[in-house]
């Protein structure tokens, strides 16, 4: 398994023989709903859009995770898997081959890659986007991604799971309270799965961020405090925080996890 980091919660997988991208943002900068006085992203180093991407897998349809100017900028005869809310921007943005995945629901990829879509980030009163589970079916490696925090228990029956990738540090707001859940809810997790490594998502790359509501936002936690409380613990786990663009090649012990 081979992983590049794209800042943000921007990943490139390589798993059984296929190149994943996961919420990517590579293009143009990052606002919601062009309000960017309130939120602004600028990418402080570019890298150019990964070739021969086998699928593009989507958590949710903020744009943060289905990033409308980079999403124009792929081929849209690229596969699909996305939540419903995120299958709702492909499709106004033309993409051909769309999978659209509800909390559970299970898709094979090629004959290769396993996908399961578990529940993840709340996002409003009513609506929760989704976690993923990816599993090569050759080796039975697997990954579990979750990129705000939101860890639902019915993923302990997977356990274990080789590589986790989500938030490790706390990005709280005045009275709203932790809007990006790492330190215990990662720790959790960890305890949980079982993992060979984790790798922070959400927090961090090669980005400066403007606007009201990043002037609010506070941040509790590191990784070498999170790799701390995993020996604490005694977890073996190991945290590889890449630097952007850095494709970083796991040294994993193939366990059929489920």
């Amino acid at each position: 398994m081979q992983l590049t980091y794209f800042d943000s919660n921007s990943w490139l997988i390589e798993l059984g023989g296929k190149r994943i991208l996961l919420d990517p943002w590579l293009v143009g900068d990052l606002t919601f709903g062009n309000l960017s006085w309130l939120f602004r992203g600028k990418k402080t180093s570019s890298h150019p859009i990964p070739e021969n991407i086998d699928l593009i897998l989507l958590s949710q349809g903020l744009e943060d995770h289905a990033h409308p100017p980079t999403l124009k900028q792929l081929d849209r005869n690229i596969p699909v898997v996305a939540s419903p809310n995120a299958t709702k921007v492909v499709k106004e943005l033309g993409y051909t081959q769309i999978t659209t995945l509800a909390h559970q629901d299970k898709y094979i990829f090629e004959n290769v890659i396993e996908i399961k879509a578990v529940p993840g980030s709340p996002v409003g009163p009513t609506l929760v986007e989704n976690g993923y589970i990816l599993k090569a079916l050759d080796s039975g490696l697997s990954l579990y991604y979750e990129p705000h925090g939101y860890h639902s228990q019915t993923i302990k029956e997977f356990s274990p799971i080789d590589v986790i990738i989500t938030p490790i540090v706390n990005l709280k707001l005045p009275v709203v309270g932790a809007v990006i859940k790492g330190e215990k809810n990662a720790l959790e997790v960890c305890q949980w799965l079982k993992p060979q490594v984790i790798l922070p998502t959400a927090a961090g790359g090669d980005i400066n961020f403007e606007g009201l509501l990043n002037s609010l936002l506070s941040t509790e936690g590191s990784s070498e405090q999170f790799q701390k409380q995993l020996q604490e613990n005694h977890l073996s786990t190991q945290v590889l925080e890449p630097k952007s663009g850095e494709k970083v090649a796991l040294d994993l012990k193939p366990v059929i996890s489920y």
